[in-house]
C-alpha cells in the first residue's frame, strides 16, 4: 500500500528487502496521507494518518541475547536441551527431576526425597544463571500421581517465600525415567 502511495506522487521506490539483509536494523519509511478534499463535507472531517515501522533481523537479534546455562552442580539435559536458557531479563529452566549429579540416578523412589532433590537442582541452575528461587516469577509441576500435591506443597513453601511465583501443577501420563515429579521454572533476573 506504502509502495503503491509513493509511486503514485512519483517517489523513487526503495527496495527494503536488501537494506534489511545488510544491516540488522532497518526504519521502515514513514508515510502520510490525508484524506480526499471530496471527503470534506459537513458529515466527514478531515483528517491525518502517519504510519512508521522499525524492524529488526530477528535471527541475529535473537541469537545475541540467547544464552545457554549450565552447572555441574545439576544433572546434565537428558536429551537435545539446555539445562536453561537466559534471554531478555529471563532465565527459562527446563524441566528438572529429582536426579542425583553425580550419579544420574534418582535420589530416591519416594515423592518427598524427589522433590527435594529437583528444588535443589534448580536451586543450582537458578544460582549458574545469577537468578535464586527469590527472583522466580512463574513454575510448573508435572506429577505422576495428583494424590502427592499436598506433600509437594509442603516441600515446595520451604524454597518459596511469599509472594510464591505463579504455578500450574498437572498430573501427567508419564514422566522420563519413571520420574514422579518435575518442575520447570522461569525467573527474572
Amino acid at each position: 500500500m506504502s509502495w503503491s502511495a509513493a509511486r503514485s506522487v512519483g517517489a523513487p521506490a526503495i527496495d527494503l528487502r536488501s537494506l534489511r539483509a545488510r544491516a540488522p536494523v532497518a526504519v521502515g519509511l514513514c508515510c502520510v496521507s490525508l484524506a480526499s478534499s471530496r471527503l470534506w463535507t459537513s458529515r466527514f472531517k478531515p483528517f491525518a494518518c502517519v504510519n512508521a515501522a522499525l524492524s529488526t533481523n530477528p535471527t541475529s537479534a535473537a541469537a545475541d541475547k540467547k544464552e545457554a546455562v549450565r552447572t555441574e552442580k545439576a544433572p546434565a539435559a537428558l536429551g537435545p536441551y539446555s539445562q536453561a536458557i537466559k534471554a531478555n531479563n529471563l532465565v527459562f529452566v527446563s524441566g528438572v527431576l529429582g536426579l542425583v549429579p553425580e550419579t544420574g540416578k534418582f535420589v530416591s523412589d519416594t515423592i518427598e526425597e524427589q522433590t527435594e532433590q529437583v528444588l535443589k537442582n534448580m536451586g543450582e541452575i537458578l544460582k549458574a544463571s545469577g537468578a535464586s528461587y527469590s527472583s522466580v516469577v512463574k513454575t510448573t509441576i508435572m506429577l505422576a500421581d495428583l494424590k502427592d500435591f499436598k506433600t509437594v506443597n509442603e516441600i515446595y513453601s520451604k524454597y518459596f517465600s511469599s509472594p510464591a511465583p505463579a504455578r500450574s501443577t498437572y498430573q501427567v501420563a508419564a514422566l522420563p525415567m519413571n520420574a514422579r515429579i518435575e518442575i520447570e521454572c522461569i525467573a527474572a533476573l
